[in-house]
């Protein structure tokens, strides 16, 4: 009878290999997101967006992505991580690939949704699987090994732009967005092993009501709500809107994404030292550091003024808020039994995208009503505040064991 796989049981060359391509899914994901935000210079005279509208654009995705991670988890769950991971990896190449092909707002709308299906349900597995095929001492550090792809593919996406020729045309962006994915998934299927195995005759746990909050689970998953909400409401404002604010600072929108790229980059080494932080000394001073560092970051950028400050400061809040986040990403799955990880890991990043969401429509909002830029990163302190007493509060319940 065949039992449920734990990590130990994976096969090192198979770890490898789940590592690397869960990774170079988030880096194809973390372009797109980014794509939209680099592309938006250029690609609002083209549309004629207002600010509300240019909101919905970056939040419409966010939309569709907390519906796809509410139900990619929970089918994991049931069915298995690797054809719900393929079927979210297909999904968003193809529609991304189709945000090159549209013409008018609406048609825009509609394929930034079903993109963030895709980018939803893919995410929840890959916390699953990090989780799944590393060891205990080391899943924060996998996991932001895994996720640290996201900022690359972002950075990659901003220093696209400072690359091709002056002028180039925007849909470029999305046919590299597109292509990518498409070609990963075949590679997905013949390598990637499973890591779900359910016994022989074993009922799939589908309560996701139970999943939840049975076992003493209520606050825990309250508290990575919490977390998890405002700390993506600063991280989708800023991947969105940033170019835009600076530019509004009064930079040239030709240097603008340099603080895009700064942003991304610097978390990368973020994402790396705190997931290897909350490995070696577990969740509470770790994080509390990283938040304490962004409120920080976010005070001081809010007030820099020309472009060397602005990047080195794009750089910072990267480093503490990405850092803050992928060890969130890391240590959130582990507080659920494994037969109902994806779905916990899930409704937590369901939750958290809607921050993701009322970020760039929050930006758009307030840019609209005459907020300043400086001004629109300062309302993003006390939501970082709110954030990191959540992850402190969180640290003081104990995780299950395998």
């Amino acid at each position: 009878m065949l039992e449920q796989r734990t990590a130990a049981a994976v096969a090192a060359p198979s770890v490898g290999i789940t590592v690397a391509l869960c990774f170079l899914v988030a880096v194809v994901e973390g372009f797109d997101i980014q794509a939209m935000g680099v592309a938006a210079p250029r690609l609002v005279p083209e549309f004629g967006f207002k600010p509300e509208q240019l909101g919905w654009v970056f939040s419409i995705s966010n939309i569709g992505l907390v519906i796809g991670a509410s139900f990619g988890g929970w089918l994991a769950d049931v069915v298995g991580r690797k054809p719900v991971f393929i079927g979210a990896v297909v999904s968003f190449g193809i529609f991304t690939l189709l945000t090159s092909l549209v013409g008018t707002f609406e048609a825009m709308f509609v394929v930034r949704l079903c993109a963030g299906l895709g980018f939803g349900a893919a995410l929840p597995n890959m916390m699953a699987l990090a989780a799944e095929v590393s060891a205990p001492e080391k899943r924060a550090s996998t996991a932001a090994a895994v996720f640290c792809g996201m900022p690359v593919g972002g950075g990659t996406s901003a220093l696209l732009t400072q690359l091709l020729p002056e002028g180039f045309d925007w849909r470029v962006l999305f046919e590299i967005g597109g292509i990518l994915p498409l070609l990963l998934a075949p590679t997905i299927y013949f390598l990637m092993p499973e890591t779900l195995t359910k016994s022989a005759g074993e009922a799939p746990r589908t309560n996701v009501v139970d999943a939840l909050t049975a076992e003493g689970r209520t606050p825990v998953t309250l508290l990575l709500w919490l977390a998890f909400l405002p700390t993506l409401l600063i991280l989708y404002l800023i991947l969105n809107w940033l170019p835009t604010l600076v530019t509004a600072n009064g930079l040239d929108k030709a240097v603008a994404p340099q603080a895009s790229l700064a942003f991304n980059w610097a978390s990368v080494a973020g994402a790396l030292v705190f997931g290897k932080l909350v490995d070696r000394m577990d969740v509470r001073w770790p994080m509390a550091a990283a938040y304490a560092g962004l409120i920080v970051s976010l005070i001081a950028l809010s007030a820099a003024k020309g472009l060397a400050a602005t990047v080195v400061l794009s750089a910072a809040a990267g480093f503490f808020l990405l850092g803050a986040n992928y060890a969130l990403y890391g240590v959130a799955a582990t507080y659920y039994p494994k037969s109902v990880r994806g779905t916990g890991s899930g409704a937590s990043v369901a939750v958290g995208r809607v921050g993701s969401i009322v970020g760039p429509l929050l930006a758009g909002i307030l840019l609209g009503s005459g907020t300043s830029a400086s001004g629109v990163v300062q309302y993003m302190v006390p939501v970082a505040v709110l954030a990191g007493a959540a992850v402190v509060g969180l640290s003081f319940f104990r995780r299950p064991a395998e």
